[in-house]
């Protein structure tokens, strides 16, 4: 019974204010970017009870790189793992670095993982990442275009763009890292997004269907009578998506130390939390703003307006049935009051012998 679409200005709002300062965010902090895309030097050590503060300034010393603490995680028997990054290549002095943080240790240089990445390699991502989102957005575009119009897809994909950018600001300013692993998970982000927005748009299709010759409900009235019908699944659907991914942030990355796990599950948990507030407040009330524009829904407004109070059915009180609708008790002049038990005989009563 909440009325989404009547109160579309405070989301739209809310939402402008989000993603306003997402973009502020991402021009003026920009992203923290793994080795992946800067390039560098990584070394993964085996803690053994040192510090990563000593590690990094043995990697210093010995390469005349500076060198950061990225993460530290757990391998697959428990032990603790350091991982150092250096942005700075100093090719003949990798090697060195290696054995010195070994000695440092106490274990076999072959046990210290060292990996040289260059940056084209995270610029090759990104540009097939970015070319693999223009095709996306242009099939589904299409495919929205053709099962339902025009109008539906170009809401769809405006929620979409405003899901892409409130998890890129929520990363820019967080300062959480951008690795391989976000990205691809950004684009799985995409499938989630769309996800409770195309059912709320059928079933928004369902409740428009031969509208105009009902004179019962406006567009709007009728889409949020969708949203709300359609309200619980979205939920439900979200939370049980959102308990895997979470327990693959707090366990994986946050229990266990694997911090492929986060980049992996984080974007994924502010995707789908950002997909079904869109979907309900964004996608449908912008729908609802294009719709009302047309000169046929502006002249069924009117015409519902213009009914008597009396004679309009009560939108709680709704359920769709497809074509039209079906009132139940209370939802309107129409319906009989239910009586229960026999009738209360009238008249006088006959006299016994």
């Amino acid at each position: 019974k909440v009325d989404f679409v009547g109160k579309r200005k405070i989301w739209f709002l809310a939402s402008g204010t989000a993603v306003l300062l997402s973009i502020l965010s991402l021009f003026t902090l920009g992203l923290k970017t793994s080795i992946d895309f800067r390039g560098g030097v990584a070394y993964v050590v085996p803690a053994n009870g040192h510090l990563g503060a000593e590690l990094k300034q043995l990697a210093l010393d010995t390469s005349g790189a500076q060198a950061i603490v990225s993460t530290t995680q757990r391998d697959t028997k428990g032990q603790t793992l350091i991982r150092l990054e250096s942005d700075t290549v100093v090719t003949d002095k990798v090697t060195a670095t290696a054995d010195a943080l070994a000695q440092k240790v106490g274990v076999a240089t072959n046990l210290v993982s060292v990996s040289e990445i260059g940056p084209s390699w995270g610029s090759d991502i990104s540009n097939k990442a970015i070319q693999g989102l223009i095709i996306f957005l242009v099939f589904v575009s299409a495919y929205l275009a053709i099962r339902y119009e025009w109008k539906m897809a170009a809401a769809a994909i405006v929620a979409l763009i405003h899901d892409l950018i409130i998890a890129a600001g929520v990363y820019s300013l967080s300062r959480f890292e951008v690795s391989p692993a976000t990205v691809i998970a950004s684009l799985t982000i995409l499938g989630f997004s769309l996800y409770d927005t195309v059912v709320v748009f059928d079933k928004v299709r369902e409740n428009t269907r031969n509208l105009a010759s009902s004179n019962k409900y406006t567009f709007s009235g009728a889409a949020n009578l969708a949203v709300n019908q359609t309200l619980m699944r979205s939920i439900n659907t979200s939370i049980i998506g959102l308990l895997p991914v979470a327990g693959l942030l707090i366990i994986g990355a946050g229990l266990l130390g694997a911090g492929s796990l986060k980049d992996l599950s984080l974007p994924l948990l502010i995707g789908l939390a950002a997909g079904t507030y869109s979907s309900i407040f964004i996608a449908v009330p912008l729908l609802c703003d294009f719709k009302e524009r047309e000169p046929g829904m502006k002249a069924l407004a009117k015409r519902v307006n213009a009914a008597p109070r009396a004679a309009q059915p009560s939108m709680a009180g709704a359920l769709s049935t497809g074509a039209g609708s079906v009132a139940v008790r209370g939802a309107g002049p129409s319906t009989r009051p239910i009586t229960t038990g026999r009738r209360k005989p009238t008249g006088p009563r006959p006299k016994r012998k």
